[in-house]
């Protein structure tokens, strides 16, 4: 398998989960500190820990937009150059699906890191993202 695929469902508008996924502050709180910039052409860096064969910094590049649907990014780090496309779809009034997919491992210290990669979406993505959107959620039903 050279790809990770996760799917999550929120009880939240595709605009509130949206914001977790391109505000650079909220990205930093579920994902990696950032310099992200949500157009497409800006290249940014996202760091980390280091890890055995990777300095912990991710060179990114912002290849497409479709706000707030779908959103592609160039990922390279350490062992791996993929691709990661972040799909939203509105699944009703007040709910939405994630899907993130990440492509493009290729070579055996690639997918030792696939492995390690997918194993981390337990906490960011079914933890910290909800987390996220969910502090979102309960913001912007009190004002």
């Amino acid at each position: 398998m050279s790809q990770i695929h996760k799917s999550v469902d929120f009880d939240v508008p595709a605009s509130t989960l949206w914001r977790a996924l391109t505000e650079k502050d909220l990205l930093a709180t579920w994902l990696m500190p950032n310099d992200f910039e949500p157009r497409v052409g800006h290249r940014f860096t996202m760091t980390t820990d280091p890890a055995p064969f990777f300095d912990g910094t991710v060179h990114l590049e912002v290849l497409e937009i479709d706000a707030p649907h779908r959103m592609r990014w160039s990922w390279r780090g350490g062992p791996i150059d993929t691709v990661v496309t972040f799909t939203v779809t509105e699944l009703s009034a007040g709910s939405c699906r994630f899907d993130f997919l990440q492509e493009g491992f290729h070579g055996g210290k690639a997918q030792l890191a696939r492995f390690f990669l997918d194993l981390g979406w337990r906490k960011t993505g079914r933890v910290l993202l909800r987390t996220v959107v969910r502090t979102l959620e309960a913001t912007s039903v009190t004002r």
